[in-house]
């Protein structure tokens, strides 16, 4: 496929209109955080951070597996092991769900945190060098529900998953 058919279009990407339905998941999924950490008497940051990470993880699995070959189609326009391995794509959502759940659960917090920073990390990377190609798609992150064009956006939520991940860990 060529990188010409999806040059980014002058202002696409460029109003927060364009990233509503990203925005609406973000929030709630902090405000259902927020209530879940309430709901056990610990407003603190672990909790907090575990049922963001948990939800906001498994509600992206979900947008993922809804068409599961659109997905893995997209992500092969810009992720840099799914270019090589169809597989990774189809399999990735899967990934996701794992480590949403892995999050609710406090399961194996260590190795929990280290693959998060490791899948988002890497990642981050392919969202980097298809913004630097100018590659105008919309942002398989998503799945095919919603769209919201892969941008700096997309790059934020990778590196603010390894952040938060980071943190965790580093608070053990």
């Amino acid at each position: 496929m060529s990188d010409k058919v999806h040059q980014r279009e002058e202002g696409r990407g460029t109003s927060l209109s364009d990233y509503w339905p990203l925005m609406a998941l973000v929030l709630v999924a902090a405000a259902a955080a927020f209530a879940i950490a309430a709901g056990m008497a610990s407003i603190a940051m672990r909790p907090v951070m575990h049922a963001y990470m948990g939800i906001f993880l498994t509600v992206f699995a979900l947008l993922k597996l809804f068409d599961l070959q659109g997905f893995a189609d997209g992500f092969a326009m810009y992720d840099l092991i799914a270019r090589k391995v169809r597989s990774w794509g189809l399999v990735y959502p899967f990934v996701e769900l794992a480590l949403g759940l892995a999050f609710f659960a406090f399961a194996a917090p260590f190795v929990t945190y280290v693959l998060t920073i490791g899948v988002f990390l890497f990642g981050a990377a392919g969202v980097v060098l298809a913004l630097r190609r100018g590659l105008d798609i919309d942002c398989p992150c998503m799945g095919n529900i919603l769209s919201v064009p892969l941008s700096t956006v997309t790059l934020t939520e990778d590196l603010g998953m390894v952040a938060m991940a980071a943190i965790l860990m580093l608070t053990l």
